[in-house]
Order: C-alpha cells, then structure tokens, then sequence
C-alpha cells in the first residue's frame, strides 16, 4: 500500500466512523478476526492433513509412513515459524524497595483507571513514556506488560504533570468502556510490530504468513487508524479525569517545548563541545535539571510553541496535534517546566543520584568513540582549511576540486554558512556547467528561500543520475516549505520511484547465480590492458575471467562479473587462502564500473565453466 493510497483509505473511513460508528467498529472488529482467522485456518489444514496422514497407515501402509515423516517436520517448522519473539524493552529495571514513591503513583494511577498491572517497569534514556505489551506466545498473544519512564523526561515535568501523562498511557490498556477500543489499539501496533519480525525472519515456514501479513497489517493501520485516533483522544480525557485538564495540558506543552529545547539547544551544545575537547567532560543527566531551571527561562519558547501550534493533524501519527489536544480538553497552551527540585525525578527518592550516574557513565561510554572521532576529523578539517587558505593569501589559483573543498571546509570547520555560500557562488561562475557545483550552489540557493536554485537543482538531476535521490527529496522539501503541496507530493512519487528502481537494481548486483545471463565486457583493449596489469600484480592470481551479468535495470550502470583461479588442478583447494586474495583484489584493483568478484573454483567450478565458455571472457 502506497503513502497516497494509504491517506486516501483513512480519509474515508474517518468520514465513515464519523457518520456510522457502530457499523464502522463492526468492520474493524470482523478485520481483527481475520487476522487470527488466517492463522487459525492454516494451522488446522495441516493439523488435519497430518492426523488424516495417520488414519491412512491402515489402508496405505508404508506409503503413509513415508509421508508422516516429513508432513511432521513441516508441521513443527510451520509452528516454530508463528512462534515470533519479539525482544523486550531496554531499560533499567526498578524495583518496589528502590522507589516506593513511585510505585505508590503506578499503583494508584492503575488501580483508578482498572488498568492491567506492569510485570517490569524499566526507566529509559528516552525523553518519552510509554506503555509496550510483548506477546509470549508470538502470534496468540499472552502479553507481557512493561512500562518505559525516561529519566529526562521526569527531570522536565512535575509530578503532577507525569502523573497525567502515565495516566494518558494507562488509558490504552484501561478497561471500562473503551475496553474494545483499547484493545483494537493494542492489536493494531501487535499486527505492526510482527510484520517487521516476520519479514526479518526467513525461516522456511514463515513463507506462509509473510505475504498476507504484508498486505493485512498495513491495511488493518488504516482500516483502525480512525479509532486509534480516536482512542488517543479518550486516553487523554481519561488522564484528565483522573488528574486534571490543567495538568495534562501543562504536561502536553512542555513536552513539545522542552523538547524542541533539547533537540535543537541542549544536546547540540553538549556534542559541539566534541569540536574542542578530546573526551566528553559533561554529565548531561545530572545537569539537565539546571539546564532546564536557566537555560529554557532566558529563552524565548514564543517561536517553538508558535510551531507547534501551527502542527496540523496528520496521517503520519497517530497522535493529534498539539492544538487539537488542548482544544478538546478545552485548555490553553501553557509553558510550566518545574521549578528547581520540583521535578517528578524525585519520585526516585535515594536511588536519584545513583540512576542518574549511571546514566551519564553510560552516556560518556556509548559516545566515546564518536566522539573522540569527531574531534579529530574537526582538527583535521581545520588543518587542511588552514592549508588551502595560506595558499589563497600567497595569491595561488587553487584547482577546482581544491576550490570546492574549501568551501565544504570553509562552511563546517571555518567561517561557517555565508563565507562558504560565497565560495559555492564563485565556484558556480567558474565552472558553471559542472552539475555537482550547480546542484551545490542551487541548494544553497533554497536554504535561503531563493527560487533561482530551483532551476540549478532540476538541470542538476537531469545530467547526473547520481544526483536523482537527494535532488527529489530537496525539491520535494522546497516545495512542501513554500506550500506548494501539488508539486511536493509529485516530487515525492518520483523519490518513491527512483529508490525503488535502486532497491531492485542493487538486489540483482549484490548476488550472482548460475543462471544469469553474461555477456561480453564490451571494453577496450586499453581497458583489458590496465585491467591486466592490476591483476598480475595481485600474488596468486592464475587465471582471470571478466563477463558482463545482464540485468533489467539501470542498463546505462554495466555489473562486471570477475572469475579467477589461484590453483594448479594438481594441488589441493584452500577456501582460506581464495578468500584472503578476493580481499586483495577488491582493495586494490580499479575496475571500470560495479564488480562482482569471485573464485571459480570447488563450490563455484560451474561458474568457471559458465565464464571460460564465454567467448573473449579470459584477460589473465
């Protein structure tokens, strides 16, 4: 299902739900079944064709012994297959003794709503909380409850405030009335969630629930999109009930708020530091307490939350907009991060202080190594910006290739944007029929809401296919910013296009069978002979032979397909010793386009034999 075919569906069934709700949950519940109708159906044709298998020992005798056998094996791949698991949550498990008061929040916020209880509660690193069911018996079900608390996102909220936002979260497992919404809810991100383990997995059984599952789950999204919409709006009337109105829409603001602050403020200063000291030397989590109490209050949160506001409500999530969900709690936006010690981290009690290091030695230990690798590429970046600059105050014409490093140097370790954007524009007059330096400056061109780099960026990708992906998506982009939506969802179809066209073209390059087809290389004899040379410098290499593999897409892209031998017939065969000198080739041979390299020798004698029948094949 397409990203327009799926909009058009929820479209109409929102209409639908809206104008026969009872006819519509109908629909959905008969879907839901379908699901588990598939499974239950399958299982019972084998089921019964295996135990029909045994009645007939009588009559067919040795015949259906030899068919029970191998209809016995099917049966427990086929059920091994459905036996699904999906990993559980990460986290730092919590225990009761550790955070009582916590725990006493849970208790209560569950034991209000009637909500099932947790089997784990873990507190993560993610600015978010949530709720996640994972099934034990993969396919059927048998769910283990475990609720997710980010330590950041305790540090930015009261406690009243995440006490509504769990209650939100309980909502979706509550039962009283929306208990079959609820429910439909849960099924609906289960069905999701499989069909990514499903399409994972490829054992020789789950063949026959891949393909209807890759047509039901997203059709089952859409189809109960209305009603999961529809259930985020009754989780929040529920935490409303429970807490209050104010509460939740305090709760709903900060965490769009303080969450633009720390995407685009906190972190991005903390990883900059990387440009200037070899190894972290800040403790974000223990920190960001502070940070929020200073840093947010001189901030102006005016521009944030007037973006957040204008966010409509789409099809991409499931959530409503900001401004819908205030709206039907009938609050106002309020920003209300937690005054110092007033944040519901204190629900932690004494185990605050030792989650939190851990957190942050965690943290220092997973960025280490980019960080440490960021700091050298900023500190070499900058040396070689330093050469190419003395070389332009010594009054010296630098190359075009050295121009246009400049400039990319120039804007990421140098003077920054607008030096650069002049460098890009110079480039541009010099060479201007060089694609790669019109779709560059045209980029630029937009970035500063200049329609002259549309033109660029479109000539660009018409003369360079290596430019199509990245050119849709920023036309795409520039459209959709200056609200030309018509034109930005065309860009986006031939995005769509054209990467699916790569997908189905690397999938046929990345692997060679025997039975695809190989031509002749069609190469010059110059490029026989440099390609000769190259081999024969690789010690061990006997014999060479170069095909081209014919493929169905990208035909103006050639795939090369090299076959050597590194063994006299006389002397024994070393898959180690073929292996190390496929390496040696890869790494040092410059061949003429994408090549597949293989020995053509033991498991791959066919190969050989395919490729030296190929008239002109042999180079070495």
């Amino acid at each position: 299902m397409t990203i327009d075919e799926f909009n058009t569906l929820v479209a109409r069934l929102e209409e639908q739900a809206s104008r026969h709700p009872f006819g519509y949950k109908l629909k959905v519940f008969l879907l839901a079944l379908l699901g588990y109708g598939y499974l239950g159906v399958i299982l019972t044709i084998l089921l019964v064709s295996f135990i029909a298998t045994l009645a007939s020992v009588g009559f067919l005798k040795a015949f259906a012994i030899k068919l029970i056998i191998p209809m016995a094996v099917f049966l427990w791949v086929v059920v091994r297959s459905m036996w699904v698991r999906i990993a559980p949550p990460e986290g730092t498990l919590l225990k009761r003794k550790e955070v009582p008061q916590l725990f006493k929040v849970v208790d209560d916020l569950r034991r209000r709503l009637r909500a099932p209880g947790f089997h784990r509660i873990l507190i993560t690193d993610e600015f978010n909380a949530a709720v996640m069911q994972v099934p034990r018996l993969g396919l059927f079900g048998w769910y283990r409850n475990y609720l997710l608390i980010g330590l950041p996102l305790m540090k930015s909220l009261t406690s009243d405030q995440l006490k509504a936002v769990l209650a939100h979260e309980f909502g979706h497992l509550a039962g009283g009335h929306g208990r079959f919404s609820n429910w439909l809810y849960r099924l609906r991100m289960s069905w999701a969630r499989l069909l990514d383990v499903l399409e994972e997995k490829h054992s020789s059984g789950s063949f026959l629930f891949r393909p209807f599952f890759r047509w039901f789950a997203p059709y089952f999204s859409a189809y109960s999109f209305p009603l999961a919409r529809a259930n985020e709006y009754e989780a929040d009337a529920a935490a409303a009930r429970l807490e209050s109105p104010r509460a939740l829409a305090e709760a709903l603001t900060n965490v769009h708020i303080i969450g633009s602050y720390l995407d685009q403020r906190f972190w991005p200063q903390i990883h900059r530091q990387a440009d200037e000291i070899p190894q972290p030397a800040f403790a974000p989590y223990a920190h960001l307490g502070d940070s929020l109490a200073t840093e947010l209050a001189e901030t102006d949160a005016s521009e944030w939350l007037e973006n957040a506001m204008a966010l409509e409500t789409g099809v991409d999530d499931t959530h409503p907009s900001l401004a819908d969900r205030l709206k039907a709690l009938g609050e106002v936006p309020c920003i209300s991060p937690p005054a110092s010690g007033q944040a519901a981290d204190k629900l932690l009690g004494e185990s605050l202080e030792c989650l939190t290091s851990a957190f942050d030695h965690r943290s220092h230990d997973m960025i280490l190594p980019s960080w440490e690798g960021r700091h050298q590429e900023v500190q070499q970046g900058r040396s070689r910006l330093a050469e190419l600059d003395a070389q332009i105050e010594l009054q010296e014409t630098l190359s075009l290739q050295d121009a246009y490093e400049r400039a990319n140097l120039t804007e990421t370790y140098g003077a920054g944007v607008d030096a650069a954007f002049e460098q890009f524009k110079q480039l541009h007059s010099r060479e201007p029929s060089d694609t790669v330096l019109s779709y560059e400056f045209g980029q630029r061109l937009l970035q500063r809401d200049n329609n002259e780099g549309f033109e660029l960026v479109v000539r660009a990708i018409e003369e360079n296919d290596e430019l199509i992906l990245s050119g849709y998506e920023l036309l795409r982009d520039y459209c959709w910013f200056k609200g030309r939506e018509e034109d930005a969802r065309t860009w986006h179809q031939r995005m769509e296009e054209h990467a699916r066209l790569l997908h189905a073209a690397q999938q046929e390059r990345d692997l060679v069978w025997i039975e695809d087809t190989f031509e002749h290389h069609s190469l010059s004899d110059e490029a026989i002979a440099d390609l000769r040379l190259q081999l024969q410098a690789v010690t061990g290499v006997r014999k060479a032979y170069l095909v081209k593999k014919k493929v169905n897409y990208m035909l103006e892209s050639p795939c090369y397909v090299l076959g050597y031998t590194i063994t006299h017939w006389w002397r024994p065969r070393s898959k180690r010793r073929a292996a190390e000198i496929q390496s040696r080739i890869m790494e040092s041979v410059s061949f003429p386009g994408e090549t597949l390299v293989l020995n053509v020798e033991g498991d791959n004698y066919r190969f050989g034999r395919k490729l030296r029948y190929r008239r002109g094949s042999r180079i070495l």
